[in-house]
């Protein structure tokens, strides 16, 4: 019996030391974060958060793009530095403010990953004033916008890893030679000439892929992917007869971006659908790549019907599965870089 209590004190101290022994925050043993995708915590003072500016929460209070109601980037809360505890830290997003001109001569942003909790991420913006403060921030809002969004659609990716549609991958890979990760609740699926679409079973959330050859750089301009993009739907995904047919709702208002894909260039669309002759429509966004092998341009789509319905999670999750397209030369998935501009804090 004594041999047993003292295995299990034995055990205790060990597991204690474990902990101990990488300093706070930085535990073998690191806990669970709190929080819930896509919601950021600011640990910043009232001199700060209540200016007449108010530039950090302008920031993270603005709409998501591309959906056809308004929804916010963000979920927010604010704490007090003072009220920064041992709870509050366990937080998975977190922005800190550190506004001192005694250690600070210009403004700049620090991250720091896992250091509380798993998965983590701290970004720090420190500014020497609360005037350059604000300047930066709201010069740089992007970069804090594309930060955290990215943050949440690695880990995103980690979940497909582990559970996503294995149909939509064997497809993928038998059609185009790529595999890429769709939520797993995609069971539907239909093929036409370098065309595949796949759908979970109520239709809300979907996925296209087709491919075609590449010409030259006009191909990565708005004008050519949406002439290209609706002369694709029209063929393969019609409506229920004649004369209806998706296509891109507004040109206007669709938005892109070049993008740093898996060490690559990528060329990103987003914006607006509906069907030409119903009143159906929603939200996608595309990632169109090249794959060198052979030399084919691949466009890789989910979109979203759900009418009456908030979109922005089911966008986001989607959008995240896009990043985990796989073209031949490609062996792994790779980490979405979070953003530029945007250094590790120093270990």
């Amino acid at each position: 019996m004594m041999k047993r209590l003292s295995f299990f004190v034995s055990l205790a101290w060990t597991v204690l030391a474990l902990v101990s022994c990488k300093g706070e925050g930085k535990s073998l043993i690191t806990p669970v974060s709190s929080g819930r995708p896509y919601e950021v915590m600011v640990v910043a003072d009232d001199n700060c958060w209540m200016s007449p500016d108010s530039a950090l929460f302008h920031v993270l209070d603005t709409d998501v793009p591309g959906l056809p109601q308004p929804e916010r980037s963000f979920r927010i809360s604010r704490i007090r530095t003072a009220h920064f505890d041992r709870t509050m830290r366990l937080f998975r997003n977190i922005i800190m403010v550190d506004i001192n001109a005694q250690k600070y001569t210009q403004p700049r942003f620090k991250y720091t990953r896992d250091a509380y909790s798993s998965p983590q991420m701290i970004m720090t913006i420190q500014a020497p004033t609360q005037q350059e403060f604000a300047e930066y921030v709201t010069r740089h809002g992007q970069v804090i916008i594309d930060f955290f969004t990215r943050a949440e659609m690695n880990r995103q990716v980690k979940l497909l890893e582990k559970k996503h549609s294995p149909m939509v991958s064997a497809k993928v890979g038998s059609l185009f030679g790529c595999d890429v990760w769709m939520p797993a609740e995609m069971e539907s699926s239909k093929q036409g000439e370098n065309f595949f679409w796949a759908s979970t079973n109520l239709n809300d959330m979907n996925f296209v892929m087709y491919t075609y050859p590449f010409r030259d750089n006009r191909t990565f301009t708005k004008e050519f992917f949406i002439h290209k993009r609706d002369s694709v739907m029209k063929i393969n995904l019609p409506g229920y007869k004649e004369g209806v047919y998706m296509q891109t709702a507004d040109s206007a208002l669709v938005e892109v971006r070049d993008l740093n894909l898996h060490g690559d260039y990528a060329f990103e669309a987003r914006g607006l659908w509906e069907m030409n002759g119903d009143a159906m429509g929603g939200p996608f966004v595309s990632v169109v790549r090249v794959d060198r092998q052979s030399a084919n341009v691949v466009v890789a789509e989910c979109f979203v019907y759900n009418p009456g319905k908030l979109k922005r999670d089911q966008m986001r999750k989607l959008n995240a599965a896009l990043y985990t397209l796989k073209l031949p030369s490609e062996r792994t998935v790779e980490e979405v870089p979070l953003a530029e501009g945007v250094e590790p804090e120093a270990d």
